[in-house]
């Protein structure tokens, strides 16, 4: 960086200049920092001609057009010569003003209050040899950068003030391309079609193309910039340090805890790698990524003060990585929303691995790339990404990873089906590898396992029979877990979130998964009727006896769930009429009021609301008339709105037709 420092100041130093210079880095490479600490106080020490220049710096950020840049000089330079000021400044040792600071003076100066009735010193005001302009974040304007540029020419050629430019062209360029591109494309395709060139085909060009390239035809502001570059810019520096230093100096914020600062400096390798592996050049985001492992580092240490080393240098590459990955825009923030826990991860990562499983591509990617040469068997942490994603640190998350990896650390302590769920098969060793096959098969066999586990291990023993790395019939293998599925549904949960549980698994193995999967689904249809039939029952339950929870419950749980779709008809016509005649009313308004709200939803419901209205219409008949029969008619009577937005009992009886054709097809 000395090297820059020094042609920076060569620039300054020359007698005469009718250019300016650029200072080229990427966003959050540190490029104002180095300004900053570097270049401009190397600037006001130095004296030209018996006088010490002065810098002006004024960053672009923001600025809607160019009478904010004459105004944000003005200020700058009406504050530099105010003399009670400058000896302030020298007497608490201050170098700049700060920006809240100066918005006072810039009020002041406004109102009227004078500078301790000071003129202007106009010989001062109008010395252009001693002055040195900085315009930062040039591509942050919000003015065409050819107007700034013409602008600041004036200031370089006309007046020969030394002038230095700091900026991101890689995403200057972008922006050149990007802007008004609605209004750039509407005109390039009405040139092209009146033109009768936008459909042509004898070019052979997909109409795409032809836009685009009539657009920077049309509107080539790239080629307007590099003129005006060349016309203004003598010298360019690419801004590119040296990470060593720059990490040293992102260290010394955490000297006052000696634990943490002591952790990182001996981890300035994981940076490193992590920062580079990332992709970018970008400080910024580094600098708050080593931000938040703080708070990481200084919570683990503090409920869990023995954590395994190799875990807390797992977490640092995790808290990189995952910053890197969100905050520089290379994915969206759900992408790991979905995923749990490190043995999801893992488990992901295998299917990706060892299936090629595509779909789990980024996953294989973003850990082949970071975790690359380091080997842990804890890479993934909810309660860090969580962190990182929602600037909320989890405690119970936390406190979930944290005792995972207390239990885990040693893998080899795992059941066998989860080793081979999360761990690839080739870690095993040949003695290891048919032990654990024998134990996972009678795993299987009992039923001990959950029914989705039981799915995602024959995705693997289908492929382990294929590569003939076990010696099963794959039928009589088939049969095994076709009956371990049955045992295993007795004590399994229904999968809500079906299709993203199966995507986690690879399937191109073979046919043989189709019935695999076809019978978990039947299953899981079969659990969730179990459970659907349970949450109804708790809820219907407490009719008549205690409405309350009956009405608490229904809203939080039955508004938009088909429950009654599993519940009994009688059992319901039992209840309802056991209750008091306002407690029939507002049941009835109730089931009224979702079926308007959420027909599409709840159209299962349609075959239980025939019932109900059946078995309605025949305990009133030949009842003698009374205020709970009149209401239990009504209920009966505004069953059939509700029976209409369930779509009417002739598609239920249409319904019933397709079924019973689909029975017959399959005999």
């Amino acid at each position: 960086m000395e090297e820059l420092v020094d042609s920076i100041l060569d620039y300054v130093r020359a007698d005469y200049t009718d250019y300016a210079i650029m200072i080229n880095g990427e966003w959050g490479s540190g490029k104002t920092h180095f300004w900053n600490t570097k270049v401009k106080n190397k600037i006001e020490s130095l004296e030209l001609n018996g006088k010490k220049f002065t810098t002006i710096y004024m960053s672009l950020y923001g600025i809607s057009n160019l009478e904010d840049i004459s105004k944000k000089i003005f200020i700058e330079t009406t504050q530099l010569m105010d003399k009670n000021l400058k000896k302030y400044m020298e007497s608490s040792d201050k170098s700049s003003i700060p920006e809240y600071a100066k918005t006072g003076l810039d009020m002041a100066n406004f109102f009227g209050v004078t500078q301790n009735g000071d003129k202007i010193d106009y010989e001062n005001f109008f010395s252009t040899d001693d002055k040195v302009l900085c315009f930062d974040d040039l591509e942050r304007a919000n003015v065409d950068v050819i107007d700034i540029l013409g602008y600041i020419n004036n200031f370089v050629e006309h007046d020969h003030i030394k002038t230095i430019i700091i900026c991101n062209e890689k995403e200057l360029s972008a922006k050149l391309k990007s802007s008004n591109l609605e209004m750039k494309t509407f005109i390039a395709t009405y040139i092209l079609e009146k033109g009768g060139d936008l459909f042509k085909r004898e070019d052979g060009k997909p109409m795409v193309e032809k836009i685009n390239e009539e657009i920077e035809y049309v509107f080539d502001k790239a080629n307007d910039y590099e003129r005006i570059k060349e016309k203004l810019i003598g010298e360019t520096f690419e801004y590119a340090p040296k990470f060593n230093y720059i990490i040293n100096g992102l260290l010394l914020r955490y000297e006052n805890n000696p634990e943490l600062v002591r952790f990182l400096r001996e981890h300035t390798g994981l940076i490193t790698n992590t920062f580079i592996k990332s992709g970018t050049r970008n400080l910024r985001i580094l600098k708050h990524a080593l931000n938040d492992f703080k708070k990481i580092f200084e919570v683990v240490n503090k409920f869990y003060p023995n954590t395994n080393l190799r875990v807390l240098q797992t977490m640092l590459i995790f808290t990189i990585a995952i910053s890197f990955e969100i905050k520089a825009g290379k994915i969206t923030k759900d992408k790991f929303v979905n995923i749990e826990s490190n043995e999801e991860y893992k488990s992901l990562l295998v299917s990706s691995r060892v299936l090629s499983d595509n779909r789990q591509f980024y996953i294989k990617e973003f850990d082949s790339n970071y975790y690359f040469n380091f080997k842990s068997d804890y890479r993934f942490f909810k309660f860090i990404e969580i962190y990182v994603r929602t600037r909320i640190f989890d405690m119970k998350a936390f406190k979930t990873d944290m005792e995972i990896i207390i239990n885990t650390i040693d893998t080899e302590k795992l059941p066998g089906y989860k080793r081979l769920l999360t761990e690839e098969y080739w870690k095993f060793s040949d003695e290891q590898f048919p032990v654990i096959i024998e134990e996972v098969l009678e795993n299987v066999r009992s039923g001990a396992l959950k029914l989705i586990e039981i799915v995602k291990l024959f995705a693997y023993f289908s492929y382990f029979s294929r590569k003939k790395l076990i010696n099963y019939d794959i039928d009589n293998l088939k049969s095994d877990f076709l009956s371990g599925m049955d045992l295993s549904a007795e004590r399994s949960e229904y999968v809500d979130d079906l299709d993203e549980q199966l995507s986690r698994i690879g399937f191109d193995v073979g046919d043989e998964m189709d019935e695999i999967v076809s019978h978990f689904h039947e299953l899981n249809r079969i659990l969730e009727d179990k459970m659907y039939r349970e949450e109804a029952d708790s809820i219907f339950k407490c009719i008549p006896m205690k409405m309350e929870q009956f009405y608490d419950k229904f809203v939080k749980q039955c508004m938009e769930k088909p429950v009654l779709n599993h519940y009994d008809a009688y059992q319901m016509f039992q209840r309802v009429t056991c209750a008091s005649n306002e407690d029939i009313v507002i049941i009835k308004e109730m089931l009224v009021d979702r079926a308007r709200k959420h027909s599409d939803i709840l159209k299962p419901e349609l075959e239980f609301m025939v019932n109900l209205k059946r078995v309605l219409n025949e305990y009133c008949k030949g009842k003698e008339v009374g205020i709970k029969l009149v209401m239990l008619q009504e209920f009966s009577n505004d069953i059939d709105e509700i029976i209409q937005l369930y779509g009417g009992e002739d598609s239920l009886h249409e319904r019933t037709i397709e079924e019973t054709m689909a029975i017959l097809d399959t005999l």
